[in-house]
């Protein structure tokens, strides 16, 4: 079974990349940042973690408010530096633990955690600012993460409260996967910092420390505050330290304190913090209780005959089908579809049993394999084909033979009407 081995927390202060990328970490204003990062990384490369679960928020990067969540996990391969603005950093991509970020996003849902799930989303400095200070990255990563963003900017937020209890969550989810990994929980963002307003540059060294006290000490006593009360005492954007709580909530009630540094430089304190988790081995049967729960929701599902519940798992396999076919929303991209397929498919780099599936229009063959239909009623529209042809090609009947079975004789498509 995967195991937590630690928790630590720092600030995701654009500050640290820019000196980590401008050599500064010598010079007298930045040195005392890195002075701070010395016993983290001293742990890192001595602990060798397989796999960091990685708490931040995104800086309006990737994450827009067309579409904010506020626990969303990524379950991707891989993920690449966002550019926000000025190029992205010079840093390579970072590797994804899949399988695990799946598992968790299993058990926190079947633990009553509305999760949403992202790929295909490059980190901003919330992530990457810290990472490259704390772990050397050529030629590449050493180890592969699990990221979870936290949306903070735009109220209502989780609460305080919220965010310990989906860390006791993540402890069932991370300790009840099969696999031998060593896992640490990162938490980053804060401390106190205010950078909008009438109010910006505030700072509250004391709270800091007060925070962090308790933070160790008696965690529980910070879920009962506001998050008014948390911009009060660190600033409206330092209130995002809540987020540390998801990694207190994932470590042993009694955990032993190996580091802490603080150090204000400009706009934003930055803390560092390195917790030991002290958890005793869990008797065997309260995983596999962990997994028969998790399963609870679709378990008999495999006895509905051509059945075929879209799970992450379906979803990885088919998602560079299912974007391909998603794109047929684009009038551009479906022009090209019927003049030029393919072409189409060399530039999406679909394999050549994801062509021949699309070139036979094979739409059982395709949910085989892992489209959803959803996908395929777009394709159909962009063909000129009518739903119920769809329907009737998964029956493996005729279009004559399904309509029999239907209690009105009619046919219909998601285009409109001008479409082909």
């Amino acid at each position: 079974m995967a195991r937590i081995i630690g928790g630590l927390a720092v600030s995701h202060t654009p500050t640290i990349g820019f000196a980590v990328d401008h050599d500064k970490q010598d010079e007298a204003a930045w040195a005392p940042i890195f002075q701070g990062f010395e016993p983290i990384k001293a742990w890192l490369k001595e602990q060798q973690p397989d796999v960091l679960f990685y708490i931040f928020n995104d800086h309006v990067t990737s994450f827009f408010f067309d579409h904010y969540g506020a626990f969303t996990l990524g379950v991707d391969e891989r993920y690449d530096v966002a550019d926000e603005g000025g190029n992205p950093r010079a840093l390579p991509p970072i590797g994804g633990h899949a399988a695990l970020s799946r598992h968790i996003g299993e058990s926190l849902m079947s633990d009553e955690f509305d999760m949403g799930f992202f790929r295909d989303k490059p980190l901003d400095h919330g992530f990457f600012s810290p990472m490259s200070a704390l772990l050397p990255c050529e030629p590449d990563w050493p180890v592969e993460i699990v990221p979870l963003q936290v949306g903070v900017l735009q109220f209502p937020v989780p609460s305080a409260a919220r965010c310990y209890k989906l860390g006791q969550a993540l402890r069932r989810a991370i300790e009840s996967y099969p696999q031998d990994l060593k896992v640490a929980i990162v938490a980053t963002g804060g401390v106190s910092h205010q950078v909008h307003g009438e109010r910006c540059g505030f700072n509250n060294p004391q709270w800091d420390a007060q925070f962090i006290d308790l933070f160790v000490n008696d965690p529980v006593r910070l879920t009962e505050m506001t998050l008014a009360e948390y911009a009060t005492l660190g600033g409206m954007e330092g209130a995002e330290v809540i987020t540390w709580l998801i990694m207190r909530g994932a470590l042993s009630s009694t955990v032993k304190q190996l580091h802490y540094d603080y150090y204000l430089p400009s706009m934003t304190g930055i803390a560092t913090l390195l917790l030991e988790n002290q958890a005793r081995p869990v008797p065997a049967e309260l995983n596999a209780r962990h997994l028969q729960h998790m399963g609870r929701q679709l378990a008999g599902i495999e006895k509905l005959e051509g059945t075929y519940p879209f799970t992450l798992e379906r979803s990885a396999k088919g998602y560079r089908l299912n974007k391909f076919l998603h794109r047929m929303i684009e009038p551009n991209w479906r022009q090209r579809f019927l003049d030029e397929p393919e072409t189409l498919f060399k530039e999406a780099g679909l394999s050549e049993e994801e062509c021949e599936l699309v070139r036979r229009r094979d739409w059982r063959g395709l949910i085989h394999y892992g489209a959803i239909f959803f996908v395929l009623e777009k394709l159909a529209a962009v063909l000129g084909i009518a739903n119920l042809h769809v329907y009737a090609a998964m029956r493996g009947q005729s279009l004559e033979d399904f309509m029999k079975t239907r209690n009105q004789q009619v046919l219909y498509s998601v285009a409109g009407k001008t479409a082909r």
